[in-house]
């Protein structure tokens, strides 16, 4: 990535617009996955995903999100969403 991409995703996006108000960080991180989900955005996604656990939602609330997605984006979108959130979070 070039230094200005870089310099714009941490001080645009994961500052000002992630720091706004009128929604939670785990509200945003919801919003986040679901678009990256529904996009097939897979590159992305891993690292939302484990964002999204900081930021509160649970593994069981996340698959739950992907699951409902598979009937809007596609079943093998959501497929692969799953399986990269069980990479992540492995069952215990």
């Amino acid at each position: 990535m070039s230094n200005k991409f870089t310099e714009l995703t941490r001080d645009v996006l994961f500052a000002d617009i992630w720091e706004r108000e009128g929604l939670s960080p785990r509200e945003r991180s919801l919003i986040t996955v679901a678009a990256l989900v529904a996009m097939y955005r897979l590159e992305q996604l891993p690292f939302h995903l484990q964002r999204a656990v900081g930021n509160g939602l649970s593994v069981e609330e996340l698959g739950e999100v992907i699951t409902h997605l598979a009937f809007y984006s596609g079943w093998p979108t959501a497929a692969s969403a799953l399986n990269l959130l069980a990479a992540i979070h492995p069952a215990e």
